[in-house]
């Protein structure tokens, strides 16, 4: 009875050793993909993470450069005498000047910054002795707007009668502008610009000299 049950499944224990190979096979197959699937995701989880790192530097960097908005600079480059006169005679020595000024607004932002008009006042010794229109302007962006001013300076001090005959006046000067810087057509944000000056007027070489402000 053995012999004949051998004989009618000769092949079964073949049959059960490749059921087994291909168990195993699928199952290291498996394996094999669900490994290949976990490194993708982890890949695709450290591209996503070095994106946003990127994106997170981008925006600092432009948060802290191109969106930073600095006061502008307001100076005095130049002044020419016009016409230069000087009296020295009895109790009230007088100083009379007509000149022409250069002065410049340096914008430092990605932006253009408009400007209202504005005023400089020239003192002598506290006093004031004369004004300028600043007319409005537009300064664009990163860039210097360089304007021409007419004035004028009339003084009468007692003051005046030591400095004529030392052959030089110191004047002071102060103006403030205030306008919008605009970022992008979108964001305005208003800043205002200070300037305090000294200057030396020659009066012998009638030259406006030692120009320095901040």
């Amino acid at each position: 009875m053995a012999e004949r049950n051998q004989e009618a499944y000769p092949f079964a224990p073949y049959a059960n050793g490749q059921a087994m190979a291909r168990s195993d096979a699928e199952s290291t197959r498996a394996h094999s993909d669900h490994e290949l699937r976990r490194k993708k995701r982890i890949k695709c989880l450290v591209y996503i993470a070095v994106f946003a790192v990127f994106q997170i530097i981008v925006i600092t960097v432009f948060a802290l450069t191109v969106m930073r908005v600095k006061s502008p600079k307001f100076r005095i480059q130049s002044v020419a005498v016009e016409d230069l006169t000087t009296s020295n005679t009895g109790n009230n020595p007088s100083l009379t000047m007509r000149f022409i000024a250069q002065v410049s607004v340096k914008n430092p932002n990605f932006g253009r910054y408009k400007y209202d008009q504005g005023l400089i006042s020239f003192t002598y010794m506290g006093t004031q002795v004369g004004d300028v229109i600043v007319p409005q302007e537009t300064a664009r962006t990163k860039s210097t707007r360089k304007t021409i001013l007419t004035g004028a300076v009339t003084t009468v001090n007692s003051n005046l009668a030591a400095d004529i005959s030392s052959g030089s006046v110191m004047l002071s000067t102060y103006s403030k502008i205030s306008g919008k810087v605009y970022l992008m057509n979108m964001i305005k944000k208003k800043k205002s610009a200070e300037m305090k000056c000294t200057m030396t007027v020659n009066l012998t070489s009638k030259q406006v000299q030692d120009i320095k402000c901040n």
